[in-house]
């Protein structure tokens, strides 16, 4: 869900700050912060937000009689 609501503060995804490395962000209100912290003045931006990858299908639990016809 890219524009869900309930987004939780942080400031790697934020329009006021631009990343630095993978954990730190310049802010333009606070200077240097980590990417994991948030202020009030949070301000969502939806490309910066990377998801996390969908985990991938296991077919372990199959056998190949459930792939025939």
């Amino acid at each position: 869900m890219l524009f869900n609501k309930d987004i939780e503060p942080r400031c790697a995804y934020c329009t006021r700050g631009e990343r630095l490395d993978e954990e730190q962000v310049i802010c333009v209100k606070k200077g240097i912060v980590s990417a994991a912290g948030a202020c009030r003045r949070f301000r969502y931006d939806p490309l910066k937000r990377i998801p996390p990858k969908p985990l991938a299908a296991s077919f372990s639990k199959f056998d190949d009689e459930d792939f025939t016809l």
